[in-house]
């Protein structure tokens, strides 16, 4: 069959990053350790990390919505929010930690599945789920919030609040592939599947997209 990275066959990370936080290390060193022949970290990681990058690039443009017209309308009031309670970027990377240790965690039960007791099996396969989930939901969660503040952002930045919504969409779309090695029920699948035509949406509003094929259509009829 086709090869898993979390096959109990496969070995052991052997790289830094298992006695250090990724947050910790060098980006370089980062990459490294993703792309080498080892389970961990893996893409449940690469796309934690992505959503940080994405809410710190968004976090950019609030902290530049500081002008003094922006504070005499009420815009700068709306940036602070955004700093300070809607773009989770220590949680992001916390969660690239938690998917490392979960997966080691899901790799160990593979590993000890004949003295492993049900319970833990239950509870590690649940936090794995779990992590990935929780990601899905706090990248819609920024991007709604980053659409809102975006008519109040600066407008020489807004760009740089819409490349964060890209790089959390992309995020969220890479930790669904990571639920969905986890076998969720089909109802979660579902939910989680509105989330992320939602946030096409708003990448479509951004883009543009939806303005240009009215544009083309209107052409067509002419």
């Amino acid at each position: 069959g086709p090869y898993n990275r979390y096959h109990p066959s496969t070995p052991t990370m052997t790289s830094s990053a298992t006695s250090n936080t990724l947050k910790s290390l060098p980006l370089e060193q980062i990459l490294t350790s993703l792309s080498a022949k080892q389970p961990t970290p893996g893409g449940g990681a690469s796309a934690a990390l992505t959503a940080a990058i994405g809410a710190a690039t968004a976090q950019m443009s609030a902290a530049y919505t500081s002008r003094k017209k922006d504070k005499e309308s009420g815009a700068h009031e709306k940036a602070q929010a955004l700093l300070s309670h809607s773009l989770p970027i220590h949680s992001f990377l916390r969660a690239a930690d938690e998917d490392v240790a979960a997966y080691s965690d899901l790799q160990r039960c593979w590993k000890e599945s004949d003295t492993m007791g049900e319970e833990e099996k239950r509870r590690i396969e649940e936090r794995a789920l779990r992590i990935p989930t929780e990601l899905v939901e706090e990248c819609h969660r920024s991007i709604v919030d980053i659409q809102e503040f975006l008519p109040h952002c600066n407008e020489n930045i807004t760009s740089d609040a819409k490349v964060g919504v890209h790089q959390l969409a992309g995020a969220a779309r890479a930790a669904f592939q990571t639920v969905l090695v986890n076998r969720p029920k089909r109802e979660e699948r579902v939910r989680l599947g509105k989330l992320l035509k939602e946030i096409g949406k708003v990448e479509e509003e951004i883009l543009g997209l939806e303005r240009d094929d009215g544009d083309e259509n209107a052409d067509s009829d002419k």
